[in-house]
């Protein structure tokens, strides 16, 4: 028996036999051309390719896993018309380098951005710029797909996979997933999630063809895979997986419901999204609003900042589907370690402590005054609240208000309907959680992000693997932060929610009710369990 551990990306059991999945491989090699025209004709008619497969990966997701997850290839296609990844390809091409080759630079380059960033979320992006970029590099080589070749239901073992690889197989034919990369956060695990399979990413487990066709069994819920298990431990663990079926199917019953404990409270369950894609997933999931729209990716990728019209189309679209939902949008919220070369950003040794977020929107206003246009002007289609992150004194809050007036008066001057919008901050740093006694006289509201708090308060970098066995969200300093930010809101009438990592921890549910927290904020796939450990306290 071999037990490896990896991340889960669901928590359930699938048990069945390994399918080693390998991609075809070729050799790709610079080499110097000399018809410049050819060349580009041979790259804009691979674009023109993948644009066709991705059409129909779209349908093929629309038919499988829903219109939310089919949108993640909608985003790929807008990939393929992004001006400033065109043209960087282009531009290497008549430098006389092969497309293929151009390609990839460009891909690396650009998923490398995202992977270097902050945000656990943005980070799993870069797997998103890879897969574009590998499609179109295997029709200018001429590589096709790889298929699964079983006859029975399988356990995928790869070293990574894309959202197209995951799409393309036959859902009837897996029943879980199992990559030694990978993120929880990723296009490829949000799909797994969808599908319902208990899957496991950054897997310490040798991919080794010898353990194609062994038994095993993935256990999402202790994050192992066990290779050969013992009878005992297949006993147990079938027993475990029939019982996980059970209580999936019985989660269902509970949409619609109220999230009210035993004893009359409530607390607003949200979610949390990246971009109008996420909302479909929100409203499956029977989420209770949006706690956390990340308005950065709006930023990302491009060449200049984005327009007002673009931001206002993107606001207007997510409240509109919502249906009057609250929809809390944080604004920009990108710093040293995300790219954007138009906002005229240094390298910084340490980004994270560095010219990032409120800092860039309070010195160039410019940027700020254009987002919070589009979000008072696409707040007369919904319900729109605003956060500001990384808030650290009362003297930022007056700044933002001043601006916020002026932009209001603004849009009132030329007769733009407008409607009430919620002010509120996010409690990310200790300083902020320190002074929220007076923090909460300026605002209506607290989001308490716990992930940066956590960083911040323990002085342990979360990205750190060899830190991570002292990195303890559950410490109590973090505790008692949260604690007395909850306080110091409803000492002014301010709610008070969580949007971080530590909103989905159902052994804090009960601490956290406790404390009087009023809203959590999650990924939709985990609104049904929060809400039945909410319902059961």
């Amino acid at each position: 028996m071999v037990k490896c551990t990896g991340k889960s990306v669901l928590k359930g059991i699938a048990i069945g036999k390994i399918y080693v999945y390998r991609k075809k491989e070729f050799t790709l090699v610079k080499t110097y051309i000399e018809d410049v025209a050819a060349e580009l004709k041979r790259f804009d008619q691979a674009v023109k390719e993948a644009k066709r497969q991705i059409g129909i990966l779209y349908q093929e997701a629309l038919e499988s896993v829903g219109e939310a997850e089919a949108k993640i290839f909608e985003i790929h296609g807008l990939m393929l018309e992004d001006e400033g990844y065109l043209e960087d390809i282009k531009d290497k091409i008549e430098g006389k380098c092969n497309a293929e080759y151009a390609v990839k630079e460009v891909g690396d380059e650009q998923a490398k951005v995202f992977a270097e960033m902050d945000d656990d979320y943005m980070r799993a992006r870069s797997a998103d710029v890879l897969d574009i970029s590998n499609r179109i590099i295997n029709i200018l080589a001429g590589v096709g797909d790889d298929a699964i070749k079983s006859d029975e239901p399988v356990i995928i073992l790869a070293d990574d996979l894309t959202p197209s690889e995951t799409i393309q197989m036959d859902k009837d034919k897996v029943l879980a997933f199992v990559t030694v990369h990978g993120s929880a956060n990723s296009h490829t695990a949000i799909l797994a999630r969808s599908l319902n399979l208990p899957s496991l990413v950054s897997t310490d487990v040798a991919l080794l063809d010898e353990y194609h066709g062994q038994a095993a069994i993935v256990d999402g819920f202790n994050e192992e895979l066990v290779i050969n298990p013992l009878e005992d431990v297949l006993l147990d663990l079938t027993a475990k997986r029939d019982e996980w079926i059970s209580e999936t199917e019985s989660l269902r019953k509970l949409i619609g419901q109220d999230n009210v404990t035993t004893d009359g409270r409530r607390v607003n369950v949200y979610c949390n999204i990246g971009g109008v894609e996420d909302v479909d997933r929100v409203l499956e999931s029977d989420g209770g609003g949006i706690g956390l729209f990340r308005s950065e990716f709006l930023y990302l990728g491009r060449d200049s900042a984005p327009t007002e019209e673009e931001q206002f189309e993107s606001y207007k679209a997510v409240l509109e589907k919502m249906g009057g939902k609250k929809v809390i949008i944080r604004t920009l919220d990108i710093g040293a370690d995300k790219k954007a070369d138009y906002l005229g950003l240094d390298p910084e040794e340490n980004p994270a402590l560095g010219y990032r977020a409120i800092r860039i929107c309070l010195n160039q206003p410019d940027i700020f005054r254009t987002q919070l246009r589009a979000i008072y002007r696409a707040s007369a289609f919904g319900t729109a609240s605003i956060m500001f992150p990384m808030i650290i004194s009362v003297d930022e809050i007056r700044k933002i208000k001043e601006i916020v007036e002026d932009v209001k008066n603004e849009l009132a001057s030329e007769n733009v309907a407008m409607g009430e919008v919620e002010l509120g901050i996010m409690i990310e740093t200790p300083a902020a959680a320190v002074i929220s006694d007076e923090l909460a006289k300026e605002v209506e509201f607290f989001s308490i992000g716990t992930n940066d708090l956590t960083q911040y308060t323990l002085a342990i970098d979360r990205q750190n693997q060899k830190l991570e066995s002292i990195c303890d969200t559950h410490h109590p300093a973090i505790l008692r932060l949260i604690q007395m930010t909850v306080e110091n809101g409803h000492k002014e009438n301010a709610w008070v929610g969580i949007c971080g990592e530590l909103a989905s921890d159902t052994s804090l549910t009960k601490t956290f009710v406790d404390m009087g927290v009023d809203e959590l904020s999650v990924s939709p796939t985990y609104v049904l369990g929060l809400r039945k450990t909410i319902r059961e306290i």
